[in-house]
């Protein structure tokens, strides 16, 4: 597997698509939403978390962990952000799984890189864009560490929750996850990740 940084190139580009939305579609729960996510969302739909819970985001659990994950329409198996012409209506703020496709994340010590997902685009003539482009995230190093500090938080929970083997204590850090990274509103006037810090100094003494 050839492991790339945000500056190498890559074979992403897909010409904007040319309106194919295969991959908004039939996705189940697997796109699920980070805390950053969540944040966008908000900025760009102007709901808090209950709100998008109503028809747009679903409920997964994924290791013993409660994560949020983008939910596909009953009536067209597509992602509820679809627009009628098969767009996607939020792209500038879409999640971060969506933003990455066809890329994947990997975590190792030293940080964060990505590698190509060959077969999973359904465009074989895909050409190489530098992936911080493909990416097209404000303040990548930010948000990149952003990142391996919500990868640690999670793999340490499922490791706790793995060792305690007690549905109390499961319960609790869920409900304390999902309070503070996802049902407490984001000030979307503010800096996200210095919410998301304090957030992760309110957690880290319950864990």
């Amino acid at each position: 597997m050839v492991l790339y940084q945000s500056n190498d190139m890559a074979k992403v580009g897909c010409n904007n698509c040319k309106g194919c939305s295969s991959c908004c579609r039939g996705m189940g729960q697997s796109i699920l939403l980070d805390p950053y996510d969540i944040y966008q969302l908000q900025t760009v739909t102007g709901e808090n978390f209950v709100g998008l819970m109503q028809d747009k985001v679903d409920i997964h659990v994924e290791n013993g962990i409660i994560l949020p994950a983008l939910k596909m329409q009953p009536d067209t198996d597509a992602c509820g952000f679809l627009s009628k012409e098969d767009r996607c209506s939020i792209h500038t703020y879409r999640p971060g799984l969506c933003r990455l496709f066809p890329l994947g994340r990997n975590y190792d010590e030293s940080g964060l890189q990505y590698f190509l997902l060959e077969d999973a685009c359904h465009i074989k003539t895909r050409t190489k864009l530098k992936i911080k482009k493909w990416l097209d995230v404000p303040a990548l190093a930010r948000y990149e560490k952003f990142l391996v500090t919500w990868h640690d938080l999670r793999k340490q929970i499922m490791n706790r929750i793995a060792d305690q083997q007690s549905d109390t204590y499961t319960q609790m850090i869920n409900v304390k996850l999902l309070e503070l990274f996802y049902q407490k509103p984001y000030d979307t006037g503010l800096d996200f990740y210095q919410q998301f810090e304090e957030r992760i100094a309110a957690i880290s003494a319950v864990i």
